[in-house]
């Protein structure tokens, strides 16, 4: 029977990229070699990293407009450190909005280089909303997002209009939504969403706001030194950037950003409904800030949760239950996951209402 994987991360993929992968695996590219073990300066491998920079670049509306992609390991937890160690001045100040467990583990790193100001938190809401109406200094080195909040499951609508630097994480809704990509500095995303498996994290960088800082940065963290190399300063993560290039080219295929985000406003308005519907259930999130990506919700009573968990489980649904920060479900509606699969949610949820 088919599962219908709602794991937040690791997570679905699309099924072509996994039989593309697996083929890869045994023989890459006809070479009699996997791609586990041929040399990542290779000629097919250098035209895989290639390829999937350029897409990426591509698919964002980003290609010729001072970006480079970077593909590295460490995954988007070492852009926490990277942000700051190459935008923040000796002695300087960031300005960090605090949405979520991600972006506070972001705060902490950048408070190891100089003068961090929250501009905004709902951390004494349990992180339920995004802060808004806050204000960024304007002598900041730059001001740090995160776009959409996997664990509580709230998503930014709007971005600021900055002179400074912007940097977003947006690990979670990476190439979900179409957003003007062009008004970001830095934009970081973890592979094991929208992209791939774990193991690199997908890093967009404006060149022109790097080598400003007058810090000196080891040669590991520094981003001009990764773009110089072309994204192969040292050993790049072979397999989870070839499989990333797959994802990419299965989302160029289907219309890119713009047809994706049909889709998945499609199965968002189709969940958030039932939840709104169902006495049984209620969400988390304000509704102004719900995630597409993450529709965190709770039953009414606990006395239905054995009930609901063994009919998930008859339906074949996985990954379903919520963070420990927040209890109850989380249903995680990345690009892969077909719409079929929230309708079966959605069917099982009426189905308790029914049994009750």
């Amino acid at each position: 029977m088919k599962k219908h994987n709602y794991s937040a991360g690791p997570c679905i993929l699309p099924q072509e990229v996994f039989e593309k992968s697996a083929q890869a695996i045994l023989n890459f590219n006809n070479s009699d070699l996997s791609i586990l073990e041929i040399s990542h300066r290779s000629k097919d491998f250098v035209a895989v990293m290639e390829e999937a920079r350029a897409l990426a670049l591509d698919l964002l509306g980003l290609e010729g407009k001072g970006y480079q992609a970077l593909f590295l390991a460490g995954g988007a937890s070492m852009e926490f450190l990277m942000a700051p160690y190459n935008l923040m001045k000796e002695n300087g100040k960031a300005a960090y909005l605090d949405s979520g467990t991600w972006a506070s583990a972001a705060i902490k790193e950048a408070k190891f280089f100089g003068e961090t100001v929250i501009v905004g938190s709902s951390k004494n809401e349990n992180y339920n909303h995004v802060p808004k109406g806050y204000s960024i200094p304007a002598d900041a080195d730059y001001f740090h997002c995160t776009s959409n909040n996997t664990i509580f499951g709230t998503q930014m609508k709007e971005f600021p209009d900055l002179d400074i630097p912007m940097v977003c994480d947006m690990s979670s809704d990476m190439f979900s939504r179409n957003i003007d990509f062009s008004k970001f500095g830095i934009i970081y995303a973890g592979a094991q969403k929208n992209m791939g498996p774990a193991g690199t994290a997908l890093v967009i960088v404006k060149e022109e706001i790097l080598g400003k800082n007058g810090r000196h940065i080891p040669s590991m963290l520094d981003y001009a030194k990764h773009i110089k190399a072309e994204s192969m300063y040292n050993t790049p993560p072979v397999f989870p950037v070839y499989a990333s290039l797959l994802t990419l080219q299965w989302l160029k295929n289907l219309g890119g950003i713009p047809a994706i985000e049909k889709i998945n406003n499609a199965k968002a308005d189709l969940l958030y409904t039932e939840i709104d519907r169902n006495p049984l259930f209620k969400g988390t999130a304000v509704v102004e800030d719900r995630s597409t990506m993450n529709a965190c919700f709770l039953l009414d009573t606990p006395l239905h949760t054995d009930t609901f968990n063994a009919m998930l489980k008859e339906a074949g649904i996985v990954g379903l239950p919520g963070h420990r920060s927040v209890g109850g479900y989380r249903a995680s509606m990345y690009n892969a996951l077909p719409l079929e699969s929230v309708q079966v949610l959605v069917d099982v949820m009426k189905d308790l209402e029914n049994k009750i």
